[in-house]
């Protein structure tokens, strides 16, 4: 009996003991965790099946078009302009009356509207002709329209073209003449002018070229004559220079976003006034000196007219071209006396 009982206690002792190693340790409240963030590899940017051949941009369709070059009106009547937001290259160079002249050159994109348009001097041809463009004027220097009526440049002029343009009534002749790709491309068809170009050949720096070397360059100022001054100024966030014209944003019309150049060539070329009406003769064929302003960083170089195109050169043998950044490129001619420096200042 007693063995029984004492077999008993023991069976109660080890059910206790195992209850008690079965209950849960009391612990204290752990907060729940947020789930760790998923995080997703970069994507890759789609790479673009061709490039532009004037800026270096990639583009989902093959520019090979023909570029269609408008003389554009600089006058105060005549600003802020239409679509030179879209070209690819803008050349600047002065005309009569101390008035510089934009020579917009699109390619690849395309201004709703274009405008104002102006007239042609024999310079301006060269420009053109070289990247064989489509010409747009309206009239020109008598040197002009006997170059034109002699070769077989492909041009458009308004005088005798009408129907291709347009007259805005908000501005007052001769600052209202308009146009727009659309209309000049129907011209070239119904002219039978040659649709597809042949490109000249400009070398860029990669996607993610960063320029270190150079004098700070972050504002630019342009003097083409005491009544026309114009400058750039560095904005690092868009890694472009913004156009001033007398202190000002040169807007453009259409989209009212300030003019911009992702490449700024400012050079020095030899100027001619031929007669009593200020017309003038200008030198870009080369060389001379210049500065290529690129990511705020100014580069003196040398220039000349190389295949067609004004190009900026290394060395002084011009034998080493400098590359462009991909983007649009801006080029400004001033003249070279007395020298490069009385139209130019940067810092």
């Amino acid at each position: 009996m007693q063995r029984r009982i004492t077999r008993t206690l023991m069976l109660l002792s080890l059910a206790l003991l195992a209850a008690c190693a079965n209950k849960p340790a009391e612990t204290t409240p752990q907060p729940e965790q947020p789930p760790a963030p998923i995080v997703q590899p970069p994507t890759e940017q789609p790479k673009l099946p061709y490039t532009a051949p004037f800026t270096g941009l990639g583009s989902q369709t093959r520019l090979d078009q023909r570029p269609i070059m408008v003389m554009m009106n600089n006058a105060p009547q005549a600003r802020p302009q239409s679509g030179v937001n879209k070209a690819d290259l803008v050349y600047e160079v002065l005309a009569e009356g101390e008035m510089t002249r934009f020579l917009a050159v699109f390619h690849s994109q395309r201004p709703e509207v274009i405008g104002p348009v102006r007239s042609i001097r024999p310079y301006f041809i060269q420009l053109g002709a070289g990247l064989d463009a489509m010409l747009v004027h309206a009239g020109g220097s008598p040197d002009a329209l006997n170059t034109l009526a002699r070769s077989d440049y492909s041009h458009l002029d308004e005088i005798p073209n009408g129907r291709y343009f347009w007259r805005e009534k908000f501005r007052h002749a001769p600052h209202n003449l308009y146009t727009k790709p659309e209309l000049i491309e129907q011209a070239m068809l119904d002219k039978g002018i040659r649709m597809t170009g042949e490109l000249p050949y400009f070398p860029f720096l990669p996607e993610d070229a960063v320029i270190a070397e150079g004098e700070p360059a972050t504002k630019i100022d342009l003097v083409f004559h005491s009544l026309n001054k114009a400058g750039f100024v560095y904005d690092a966030e868009k890694k472009k220079y913004m156009r001033l014209t007398e202190g000002k944003p040169h807007l453009d019309l259409t989209d009212n976003e300030q003019l911009s150049a992702t490449n700024l060539l400012v050079i020095a070329a030899k100027h001619r006034v031929l007669d009593g009406e200020g017309r003038r003769q200008v030198d870009v064929v080369g060389p001379g000196d210049g500065y290529l302003f690129q990511q705020g960083k100014a580069k003196k170089v040398k220039w000349k007219r190389t295949n067609g195109v004004i190009r900026a050169y290394e060395d002084a043998s011009m034998s080493k071209e400098v590359p462009l950044l991909r983007g649009n490129t801006w080029v400004s001619i001033v003249p070279n006396a007395p020298a490069l420096t009385s139209y130019l200042k940067f810092e």
